[in-house]
């Protein structure tokens, strides 16, 4: 069955996250052939494929704000709720977060980069492979995914006798973290910065691994994989997207003037050259 239509959450006048299987304006029908190329062709295969690719950490070699710079021009195809750049998008959230939680500096820089492993697409990577909510490939996908189950025709994992069940190739309550996930920038940025050798707290770092995968945090799917941990780190990822996401009409902040106190948040935790 098809979804007409999936509204996730509405604030302050405005609804967000509508994915409309039948709208023809240029932003839903580019949302959704995002979607669906990513739903068809993200596999177990192709995700192993990408840890090889990525995960040497051999693409750039830069400091974070020079990589987040990079972000001027990029808009994200998977997003249906904004038309303009990343980067002020990264500072929107990080300033959200900031006026939330005065006390979490290490929350406001998770803000803040939480997306930067988009950067994979300014170096080429397709986006369907890079941005949108992610998911455990090796199982069966939850209904509440956007465009619901039958955007995955196509897939072969999903004819597969593990990887189409439901328990797939995990087992109960074997934790999120030792899932199979989409091949995606909150992946990629996660490892990254465990890589590099980063002192921010697991809060935050739990936060930007698991911030796109909706169907969990948002939805309660996938909570046989659940364990005590993924409990207890779980209003982690609730801080950060509710600033995510309604930061998203905010005004355009004075990024040039707020570099300065961001920088000093990355020298304590994210300091000197990352390799990416």
């Amino acid at each position: 069955m098809r979804i007409e239509k999936n509204v996730a959450y509405e604030a302050d006048g405005k609804t967000y996250r509508i994915y409309d299987v039948k709208a023809e304006d240029p932003i839903q029908v580019r949302v959704r052939t995002h979607y669906f190329t990513q739903h068809q062709k993200q596999t177990v295969d192709f995700v192993k494929e990408m840890h090889q690719k990525w995960l040497k950490f051999d693409h750039a070699k830069m400091p974070i704000l020079g990589c987040l710079d990079m972000l001027a021009t990029f808009l994200d195809e998977s997003d249906p709720d904004v038309d303009e750049a990343n980067l002020i998008h990264a500072y929107q959230t990080a300033e959200k977060i900031r006026e939330n939680h005065p006390d979490k500096p290490w929350m406001h820089l998770a803000g803040l980069i939480h997306d930067l492993g988009k950067i994979m697409s300014v170096w080429g990577e397709e986006q369907w492979a890079v941005t949108g909510d992610t998911y455990p490939v090796g199982c069966a996908p939850a209904a509440s995914i956007v465009y619901g189950k039958s955007s995955f025709d196509g897939n072969p994992d999903i004819s597969h006798p593990v990887y189409g069940t439901q328990m797939g190739m995990y087992q109960e309550k074997c934790g999120m973290e030792n899932l199979l996930m989409t091949w995606s920038h909150d992946e990629y940025m996660y490892k990254v910065l465990v890589n590099h050798g980063t002192t921010l707290p697991d809060e935050a770092l739990y936060a930007i691994r698991f911030h796109s995968f909706y169907p969990y945090h948002s939805h309660n799917d996938y909570v046989q994989f659940q364990n005590d941990r993924d409990v207890a780190m779980k209003p982690a990822i609730m801080m950060l997207n509710e600033c995510d996401l309604y930061s998203k009409n905010d005004d355009a902040p004075d990024m040039d003037a707020l570099k300065p106190y961001y920088q000093s948040l990355i020298d304590k935790y994210v300091p000197g050259d990352v390799c990416w």
